[in-house]
């Protein structure tokens, strides 16, 4: 089957959606919420804050099981019915409802935190298999590393936007300023609310609906999924990358929940750093997003992913190493804070953070059938937060019996298995295969 590509706005619709989540990513997950309740909430200062990083790793691990476990079967029961709008709908009333009720999370209240955000991440993160389930319908394959560059730069601009308003607004991470940053759930939740509306407007709902009963849509879910891990025998090449995808984000994951809290406890940062990190390193994330997208499309989606990957081993290292290079640098004549040399090393990150995402999404959607576009997109969601749960728990653990700092280490541990695992994808042959399928 041909694919055409969507139009200009339908496409921009698709990629509001990202523009409006980035909101509960970096607000909730990475700038706000996480630091609150690791310093806040939990506010185990004399034991290096480890249990409070342990149960924000186990919260959000937590969360991507309940993704891992219903991921694939929405997906089939989606490509059943033709409703993907109808669940991306409901999963994102449902994520504005349990963000908003985070205002209700005060000091000590450390059970009904850690269920709201189960429930939350949840929510939000099915929404993002949802959506990128629409990404092969947009364009034809050697399109589909530009739009989905598109969507993660314009999802950069859209957190640059939400962040700076509620750091604006909610000012510090502290008990002092508990009355005012607790609304950053209300907030992210609202910015969410009227920012996707493009989305249910302009994008549209493709395929047919199976001639069945609807009582019996469910059933022939499960039955789908019974047969969809055999099934991906057939597309090798997928299922090896669905592999490489989840060392690869099983770093990334931890870099989003544990960037703002590591800047806090390892570095020590003051409020003008972590807003100025933040600023910077989006904008360096949305320059990144769209460069390598238009390299996707020239280099082609594996090596844009392989080189980014080596990157990120890289910045892991210099992570790491920020106190110690900060006092080598300052030993040969330099007066320098690890909160400047920080800075600088995230920068440079950042422009890998939505690329190595975006070139993943690219790929599956490449070696990815139409006819099966939700079902697979599923199983990239099961992969990625699989994938969350590895790293979030292995971290957690790490940082419970090392410390934060040297439990980093992982994060380059797993980029370099992806590398490793990524060198047996062949494009060209899994595309062949993805244009090939027929219904059987």
């Amino acid at each position: 089957m041909t694919r055409v590509r969507a139009s200009k706005k339908e496409i921009l619709g698709w990629a509001m959606f990202d523009f409006a989540n980035q909101a509960y990513t970096l607000l909730i997950i990475t700038v706000i919420f996480g630091d609150l309740f690791t310093r806040v909430i939990v506010a185990d200062a004399e034991d290096g804050y480890r249990l409070g990083n342990l149960l924000w790793s186990l919260s959000l691990a937590a969360s991507y099981l309940l993704v891992v476990l219903s991921a694939p079967f929405f997906g089939a029961v989606m490509d059943l019915s033709a409703r993907r709008k109808q669940f991306l709908f409901v999963s994102y009333l449902a994520t504005i409802i349990t963000t908003a009720l985070l205002y209700l999370v005060a000091p000590g209240y450390i059970l009904l935190g850690m269920l709201l955000i189960v429930l939350s991440n949840y929510a939000y993160s099915i929404g993002e298999s949802f959506i990128a389930s629409f990404l092969p319908d947009l364009g034809p394959p050697a399109d589909l590393g530009k739009i989905s560059g598109f969507g993660w730069a314009l999802g950069y601009v859209g957190g640059l936007v939400a962040t700076g308003l509620a750091l604006l607004f909610l000012g510090e991470v502290s008990a002092e300023n508990f009355d005012n940053v607790r609304w950053v759930g209300p907030f992210a939740a609202a910015f969410f609310l009227l920012a996707a509306i493009p989305t249910f407007l302009w994008v549209r709902e493709r395929g047919s609906p199976r001639p069945l009963r609807s009582r019996l849509i469910w059933q022939q879910g499960l039955k789908r999924v019974e047969g969809s891990f055999a099934h991906l025998e057939r597309f090798p090449d997928l299922n090896t990358f669905l592999i490489s995808a989840v060392f690869a984000m099983s770093g990334i994951y931890i870099i989003i929940a544990f960037t703002f809290i590591y800047g806090a406890q390892v570095i020590e940062w003051d409020e003008r750093l972590r807003v100025l990190t933040f600023i910077t390193v989006q904008l360096t994330a949305t320059a990144g997003a769209v460069l390598f997208g238009w390299l996707q499309d020239r280099m082609g989606s594996r090596l844009t992913y392989q080189f980014t990957l080596l990157f990120w081993i890289g910045a892991i290292l210099l992570i790491w190493q920020t106190p110690a290079l900060t006092n080598w640098l300052n030993a040969h004549g330099h007066e320098l804070e690890r909160q400047d040399v920080f800075l600088w090393v995230a920068v440079a990150a950042g422009l890998c953070l939505g690329a190595t995402q975006s070139a993943s999404r690219a790929i599956v959607g490449q070696l990815t059938p139409l006819a099966r576009a939700a079902e697979f997109f599923g199983f990239w969601g099961l992969s990625h937060k699989l994938a969350a749960i590895i790293g979030l728990v292995g971290v957690g653990l790490m940082q419970a019996w090392v410390g934060l700092q040297n439990a980093i280490l992982l994060c380059a541990f797993f980029f370099a298995l992806a590398f490793l695992v990524s060198l047996r994808v062949n494009m060209p042959r899994g595309e062949a295969v993805a244009e090939a399928y027929t219904e059987e």
